[in-house]
């Protein structure tokens, strides 16, 4: 009993996160003036049209995919409104998609140099290349893989919100935000990639 409801709490909770974190870029497509990540980018960098429309686009498609790619694991919705789940899943690997390409152009240009760009661009590779192995597979209906690289996926595309967890605390135990920033390029997502094989493993799921 108490398992279940540990599970509950944990599953609403990041529900939760997945929504608030989804919701965050309009911050960003609301605001008047620069903030957050911006205040750390040069002028010159800021004045660059291809990095603006990969800039919005990252955190505007990421956001959608976070919010909705939660509900693909929901099992009631699979076997009760199969249509929903599929329609949700093609639009949650269309913004993946477009996201992580954004990711990995905006990778290069990370706060902090090396460090940071190359763990944002493993990243959003990995993001990519999962969620298109997953489109694929289901395409040709194996269930198993296609279950398997959607948890690898989304696992990627919650380091969104592991970000915005790590990041204010290692700012506050290094009292940097450089330091912090090029260790959350990598903490962001190789923990949720080292849970997401341990899920993939418990369920048994084959990924061959």
């Amino acid at each position: 009993m108490a398992k279940s409801v540990r599970n509950k709490v944990a599953w609403i909770a990041f529900v939760l996160l997945a929504i608030g974190i989804g919701l965050y870029p309009l911050s960003y497509l609301l605001a008047t003036e620069d903030f957050g990540l911006l205040l750390s980018k040069s002028d010159e960098l800021l004045a660059s049209s291809v990095w603006t429309i990969a800039f919005y686009g990252h955190i505007s498609f990421g956001g959608l995919a976070l919010l909705i790619g939660w509900s693909q694991f929901i099992k009631k919705l699979r076997a009760k409104k199969l249509g929903l789940h599929r329609n949700l899943g093609k639009v949650y690997v269309f913004a993946a998609l477009i996201s992580g390409l954004c990711g990995v152009y905006l990778g290069f240009f990370a706060t902090g140099g090396i460090i940071p760009s190359i763990g944002f661009i493993c990243l959003g590779i990995i993001w990519l290349l999962t969620t298109l192995r997953a489109y694929v597979a289901i395409k040709q209906k194996d269930l198993s893989l296609h279950q398997g690289m959607m948890i690898y996926s989304y696992a990627a595309c919650f380091a969104a919100v592991t970000l915005r967890i790590w990041l204010p605390l290692l700012s506050i135990l290094f009292g940097e935000f450089l330091i912090a920033y090029k260790i959350v390029a990598w903490l962001c997502w190789v923990p949720n990639m080292i849970f997401a094989h341990l899920w993939v493993r418990k369920k048994g799921l084959t990924l061959d």
